[in-house]
């Protein structure tokens, strides 16, 4: 009787023994398995956020470039001109004032602002339900032909907190609404005909804005804030930090002016 109690003794120490090592073995694989798991969603997380910077910058461009190209368009058929140049912008502000006379309004967040002026018809832009003309927000601006002006900036919205690019279009005069999301800034500078090298808004007088024949637009971009160090280019071509976790991405276009150009040729 000593013999067998003495066994299963024994028998009983070696299981628990080697039920405390599966423990730690467990314990050791699930740390492993959440770390890997923090990992791959950190790096998922990371790959989406870049995504969306990137879709917000290219639609910044597209949007505003497609703009710009229409500016100074006039119908074969409309022999009534424009009430202002094709293109006039601020440097670190936003167009404002009347239609026939603007001016530039600061922004807190230096961005740049521009206008583009052009007459819509019924294939220069996409008809309103009632068949008029639109602006860059589809509002309803006037039977065609009528005249359209669009009014680009950023800065960052009241409401979300977030930095967005808005239009305000002549179908609401001095009501601009939101159209892409994450533009912290916008840079504008403006190439004159026979000029050797593009120049900001703030060197341009009054009477060259009819002079403007290309545009280079940057728009950079901010993503969502994460526990990291990230470095960008910005608008300016410098190299810089950000100490908000936010990645960053600059995304340029370079922009003519057809219809300016096809008038000179």
């Amino acid at each position: 009787m000593r013999r067998v109690s003495l066994r299963l003794r024994a028998g009983a120490g070696h299981t628990l023994l080697e039920f405390t090592i599966a423990v730690a073995l467990g314990l050791v694989v699930i740390a492993g398995a959440l770390a890997a798991y923090r990992s791959q969603r950190q790096a998922f997380a990371v790959a989406i956020d870049a995504t969306r910077i990137h879709d917000a910058g290219v639609n910044a461009l597209t949007l505003m470039g497609e703009q710009i190209q229409m500016a100074g368009f006039v119908g074969a058929d409309d022999r009534e001109g424009l009430a202002g140049s094709p293109i006039f912008g601020c440097t670190a502000g936003r167009p404002a004032g009347t239609h026939a006379s603007p001016t530039c309004e600061a922004l807190a967040s230096r961005s740049d602002g521009f206008e583009v002026r052009y007459r819509g018809d019924g294939e220069s832009t996409w008809p309103a339900a009632n068949g008029q003309v639109t602006d860059c927000l589809g509002q309803a601006v006037g039977p065609p032909p009528t005249e359209v002006l669009n009014r680009f900036h950023a800065k960052t919205s009241g409401s979300t907190g977030e930095p967005e690019l808005y239009c305000e279009g002549s179908g609401k005069a001095g009501t601009a609404q939101p159209l892409v999301e994450g533009v912290e800034r916008l840079r504008v500078r403006y190439w004159l005909a026979g000029a050797a090298q593009a120049v900001d808004a703030a060197a341009i007088s009054r009477d060259q804005w009819a002079s403007v024949v290309a545009v280079d637009l940057c728009v950079l971009v901010r993503g969502a804030s994460f526990a990291r160090r990230v470095r960008y280019v910005d608008c300016e071509g410098v190299s810089a930090g950000a100490v908000d976790g936010r990645a960053r991405q600059a995304f340029w276009r370079h922009v003519a002016l057809r219809n300016v150009l096809a008038a000179r040729q």
